[in-house]
């Protein structure tokens, strides 16, 4: 049992050593030539203007928050409903739990008036 734990831990570490490596190599073999041109920011192949530093409306986080979120519960649904029934009533317990906190999260957003594009 032990020796599975080995195994593991050595491919961890070559597999560490390995990127180690070629981000050495990398480093050593790239060509290092800055000038003013290369180091501006880059948009899109538009010249950037103003300041890098720009204040967004916190709705848009919000909102990519709760897409994330949606999302996640998607990623938890499907092998949830591949394997339905062999939990049984306990899987269909723990998924309605699941669901509800994440509807009341909805609630929670849609009431805080996040969800209102203005």
């Amino acid at each position: 049992m032990a020796s599975d734990y080995i195994v593991v831990c050595v491919m961890f570490f070559i597999a560490l050593g390995f990127v180690g490596v070629a981000l050495f190599v990398a480093k050593l073999v790239r060509p290092r030539r800055p000038t003013n041109v290369k180091l501006t920011t880059y948009e899109c192949g538009e010249k950037p203007w103003g300041g890098a530093w720009v204040q967004y409306n916190v709705r848009f986080y919000l909102v990519a928050l709760a897409f994330v979120v949606f999302d996640v519960e998607a990623a938890f649904l499907f092998p949830w409903a591949v394997v339905f029934k062999k939990l049984g009533l306990f899987g269909f317990i723990e998924m309605a739990v699941f669901i509800f906190v994440i509807l009341f999260g909805l609630v929670y957003v849609w009431r805080k008036g996040a969800l209102k594009w203005v």
